[in-house]
């Protein structure tokens, strides 16, 4: 045991040196460890010397090419759309003075000394979108309904009071014009072109605070049966679309303008939800007729309607679907039809009719001049029969 005591004390510094000289050539040259291979040092260009670089140049990774940052820049930033669109939305304020009675006509003798009229002055605010050159402004109907005075402010800080060119009630669509030089014009892009899940943006006068941009995506196309307007055909968006942005600019990611926003559908009043805007290809047509006509020229027949219960069946128990007709309008086409009041529309040329607002806007939507063919139940009646309506313009009082 001696002997192997002596042999092992001999040894122990030798090893410790070996250990230490290890420990200290893994440090400088990790590549000498397992699995670690160092990677051979590039090959100078032709004529140039030789240098050393430090190791951090060799970790650096490669600067990204400008086709990438760009492509990263398009989708952080939404700045570009809102530079081209936005300077061609502009705010609309419209007032109007309302005289109301303020004593009851029956209490009105025994009240001399009171006031028994009084004027108030509304006001409303929305937006609005610069058509072309000339100052044509679309909106929507119900922003200026009834308004006697309409001013028109841009976003450079100009304003100017606006005519009232002509309405499309049946669209909420109304055109104004503003007589001022070098406006900002709308870029009109394709709402037929649009696909669920595109992004686009919402510019108005979100309540009152100025114009805002909001984004959001398309979240459904060709809505309709909402009771909002006549002629339905709108672009859903979960945009946030608020009170003052009625009229404003639906517009792409490349700043072209697909739809005007008219109105929201929210559990809380006004402050988000899902929102709706005319597309703009309907928008293009109703501008160039009233900018034409004064007004959108669409087909009527003078037959008063309403809807069906929607649980209403037949002797045998089978749903009806279909209108009823309540009425007609005096010396309109409808009453030299053969209907009568109570009968029950089921078709108009061979179409299931399944609301009120399907067979207004079916008849809305037919020539002046033409006729439909719509398929009637009678009540008491032994079997249905066919009947057609002559179409003429809608009359402008009705």
């Amino acid at each position: 045991m001696s002997r192997l005591t002596r042999i092992a004390t001999f040894l122990s510094p030798w090893i410790a040196l070996g250990l230490a000289a290890a420990l200290v050539a893994v440090y400088l040259r990790p590549s000498l460890l397992p699995g670690q291979q160092a990677a051979p040092p590039p090959s100078p260009a032709a004529g140039a010397t030789p240098t050393s670089a430090p190791v951090a140049a060799l970790t650096e990774p490669a600067p990204e090419a400008p086709a990438t940052l760009a492509r990263h820049a398009a989708v952080s930033s939404y700045a570009e759309a809102v530079a081209r669109g936005a300077p061609a939305v502009v705010n609309i304020s419209s007032r109007r003075v309302v005289v109301e009675r303020q004593v009851p006509e029956m209490l009105a003798p025994f009240f001399p000394d009171w006031p028994e009229f009084r004027r108030r002055v509304e006001q409303s605010r929305g937006s609005g979108v610069i058509l072309d050159p000339a100052g044509h402004i679309a909106t929507n109907f119900h922003v200026i309904k009834g308004m006697q005075e309409i001013v028109v402010q841009l976003t450079d800080g100009r304003s100017a009071p606006a005519t009232l060119v002509g309405t499309d009630p049946d669209t909420d669509l109304a055109i104004l014009k503003i007589n001022l030089r070098n406006l900002p014009v709308m870029q009109l892009g394709r709402s037929d072109q649009l696909r669920v899940g595109d992004v686009v943006l919402a510019i108005g006068n979100s309540l009152g605070l100025g114009q805002t941009v909001t984004q959001g995506i398309v979240s459904a196309t060709g809505r309709s049966q909402l009771g909002l307007a006549l002629l339905e055909n709108f672009i859903q968006t979960d945009a946030a679309i608020n009170p003052g942005n009625s009229g404003g600019a639906l517009i792409t990611t490349a700043g072209e303008l697909v739809g005007i926003n008219t109105a929201i559908l929210s559990h809380q009043e006004g402050i988000e939800g899902i929102g709706f805007a005319i597309p703009v290809n309907l928008v293009r047509g109703v501008a160039a007729e009233i900018e034409a006509k004064g007004r959108v020229v669409r087909g009527w027949c003078g037959v008063g309607v309403q809807g069906l219960p929607p649980d209403l069946t037949d002797g045998r128990g089978q749903p009806v679907h279909g209108v009823q007709v309540v009425g007609f309008y005096v010396g309109s086409p409808a009453t030299a039809s053969g209907l009568e009041r109570g009968d029950v529309i089921t078709d108009l040329d061979g179409a299931p009719v399944t609301s009120y607002q399907g067979f207004m806007g079916a008849i809305a939507r037919k020539a002046p001049g033409s006729t439909v063919r719509v398929r009637v139940i009678r009540p008491g009646g032994a079997r249905p029969f066919d009947a057609t309506l002559p179409i003429i313009a809608r009359p402008l009082e009705r």
